[in-house]
């Protein structure tokens, strides 16, 4: 068995947040949001690390993150820069935005050798689901085989603004389809999305969503890298400053096309993230109530040691 890696996409500024979200402290012991994910990792098997940053977060991120872990896990730095692209394309005029979670990824084919999940650094997904995707990977599988954690869409909106998921749709225990909605607003216990600002769709609150943690195979490098050019191809003439190249559409397509499937491994654990700095308070609750039920010990890997 290939031993799964954990990437973590930590590039993003958090722009509608405000600063570095990805390193600022949600309990009295000075721990991020990263830090009870690697924890809750380390728990579950995982032993490999890469962060994807950016080289202008490079030096802040190991301070406070990457040089801790470094204790505990094999670590590696992969960096999401806009110019790492095929041959002949270029950085449209005016581009400053990421191109997405499918770069971001795609960008850490060589420091990755077998199976590995990803994760936000900024989401907060619950021990059981670290559980379940390493035991996933650390089966034996193709290359071709893939995972998701689902989540219900009522257990991940906030009441502070609107968010993205990629709103699922499964068969038989497999992703069949999976559409990335860019403005979920919550609506009670249920939600509803607009493509335009004007018009809303309702959505019910048990609609599984994905909120980027998968399990994925080392074929899906393949998926990525192939595709990859295509979607240049469509994207850079109707949105080349904003538009970007998300997981959820390569998942997709590969499910379409046959070359891969994704086994939708169900979570009813409620999500926490800090997509807006009003979600600071509710986050910074929630963790103080799981510390006070024993859930996590005051100095997470610190113990481990």
């Amino acid at each position: 068995m290939q031993e799964p890696t954990l990437v973590i996409l930590a590039a993003g500024m958090g722009s509608r947040f405000g600063g570095l979200k990805q390193i600022m402290a949600v309990d009295d012991f000075g721990h991020a949001i990263i830090d009870f994910s690697l924890y809750d990792a380390y728990r579950a098997g995982f032993r490999k690390v890469a962060f994807i940053i950016k080289h202008e977060i490079e030096d802040d991120f190991k301070a406070a993150v990457g040089r801790r872990m470094e204790k505990y896990f094999d670590v590696k730095y992969v960096f999401q820069q806009l110019d790492m692209l095929p041959p002949g394309y270029a950085v449209p005029d005016g581009r400053v935005k990421p191109w997405g979670t499918a770069h971001a990824v795609l960008c850490c084919k060589d420091a990755v050798d077998g199976p590995f999940a990803v994760i936000n650094a900024d989401d907060f997904y619950g021990r059981g689901a670290f559980q379940a995707i390493y035991d996933f990977l650390a089966a034996d599988r193709s290359e071709n085989e893939h995972a998701m954690v689902s989540y219900l869409l009522k257990n991940t909106v906030t009441e502070n603004g609107y968010v993205a998921r990629g709103i699922c749709q499964v068969e038989d225990g497999f992703l069949t389809d999976v559409v990335e909605r860019t403005h979920i607003e919550k609506r009670g216990a249920d939600a509803a999305y607009t493509e335009d600002g004007k018009t809303y769709v309702p959505l019910s609150g048990e609609v599984p969503v994905s909120m980027n943690f998968w399990g994925f195979g080392k074929g899906m490098f393949r998926e990525l890298e192939a595709r990859f050019p295509a979607w240049l191809d469509e994207n850079l003439k109707t949105n080349p400053v904003k538009a970007e190249y998300f997981l959820p559409f390569v998942a997709n397509a590969a499910i379409q096309d046959g070359t891969g499937s994704v086994r939708v491994l169900n979570c009813h654990e409620v999500w926490y993230g800090m997509t807006y700095k009003g979600d600071i308070d509710s986050v910074v609750s929630a963790i103080r109530t799981m510390r006070e039920n024993g859930v996590y010990p005051d100095q997470l890997l610190e113990e481990e040691a």
